[in-house]
């Protein structure tokens, strides 16, 4: 089993998301829980993709049209960081 770990801005922000997209994240989290980022990989809808640039390190799931959920895995640890849930836009602030 995964652990997966919120930043608080993604739990500030998910407050404010559409309720399709927070069912979607929901159901990327018990996916993500149970067989990791390579579950991820087996489901097309999700677009699962390692990023470039100043991202470079991170991956992205598509969550819709609009959304997107940027994380980072360390595999020692069975662990899944959620950095930010955006509305496409991967610039660092």
């Amino acid at each position: 089993m995964w652990q997966i770990v919120e930043h608080r801005n993604v739990l500030r922000g998910v407050r404010k998301m559409p309720k399709q997209v927070l069912k979607r994240y929901e159901k990327w989290k018990d996916i993500v829980h149970l067989s990791g980022p390579e579950g991820l990989r087996l489901i097309r809808g999700f677009n699962d993709e390692p990023l470039r640039g100043e991202w470079k390190g991170h991956r992205s799931s598509r969550l819709g049209d609009q959304y997107r959920v940027i994380y980072k895995v360390e595999s020692k640890r069975l662990l899944v960081m959620v950095i930010d849930l955006t509305a496409h836009d991967y610039r660092r602030k």
